[in-house]
């Protein structure tokens, strides 16, 4: 087996357009270290076969790589073409088929962001103490221009 097939064979079972990774978790998936050079050197992670078993991996799977981040030891893999049995289709729909009960636009950002692990969807933006100083701000901008406004009335 071949170093790098487990890469591909992960990515293969991905059914999205794009998969972000840390180094790490490429790591974790082969089963080893990357080499030193993953870490120091860009080119390592260039989509070109030729020469390189790494790439190769992710190519023959429908993948780029895309975003490498070398400083934070991350990159998305970003799906280049249907690799053979992946039921995604790449054909547009027209009218006729759509359900009429569904928004055409449903899906269409499917793929154009990644939520992060862990990250937490139903915590509020701000905490209490960041709205108190908002609406305090908000309560003197209001007060500055009832002022002024009372002074154009006069």
């Amino acid at each position: 087996m071949a170093l790098y097939e487990p890469l591909g064979e992960y990515l293969k079972r991905n059914a999205g357009s794009r998969m972000a990774m840390t180094f790490r978790e490429v790591e974790a998936v082969i089963g080893r270290k990357l080499p030193a050079s993953a870490y120091r050197h860009r080119p390592w992670w260039a989509n070109e076969a030729r020469g390189h078993s790494h790439a190769k991996a992710w190519l023959q799977a429908g993948y780029k790589t895309e975003q490498v981040d070398m400083a934070a030891k991350k990159l998305v893999f970003a799906r280049s073409s249907a690799p053979r049995g992946v039921a995604e289709s790449q054909r547009e729909f027209g009218a006729g088929e759509m359900q009429s009960s569904q928004h055409p636009l449903i899906g269409s950002m499917k793929g154009t962001f990644t939520i992060e692990p862990g990250w937490d969807l139903t915590k509020p933006a701000m905490d209490p103490d960041e709205l108190d100083a908002m609406e305090a701000n908000l309560d003197r901008t209001g007060d500055l221009i009832e002022k002024g406004l009372s002074k154009i009335s006069r």
